[in-house]
């Protein structure tokens, strides 16, 4: 939710959407009509297939900020 709101804030952004499966990526870029997919860098050239439909682009990860221990602390 706190990335959603920080995204959301950006000038350039129309929509943010909660993904619910890697595999429905490219039914989000149709559906969304989507420009730009921004994923972080340890997923680098994973999501080049899609470069035909929009703009992939891969950002270095924050060190503090882990979606993996977020989901970790929650299930403790």
């Amino acid at each position: 939710e706190e990335r959603c709101e920080i995204v959301s804030g950006l000038k350039c952004v129309e929509t943010v959407f909660f993904e619910e499966s890697l595999e429905q990526k490219g039914d989000y870029i149709r559906q969304f009509k989507a420009n730009v997919l921004v994923m972080g860098d340890d997923w680098k050239g994973k999501f080049d297939h899609f470069t035909g439909t929009c703009e992939v682009i891969y950002l270095a990860r924050t060190p503090a900020i882990s979606t993996t221990e977020v989901i970790e602390k929650i299930r403790i």
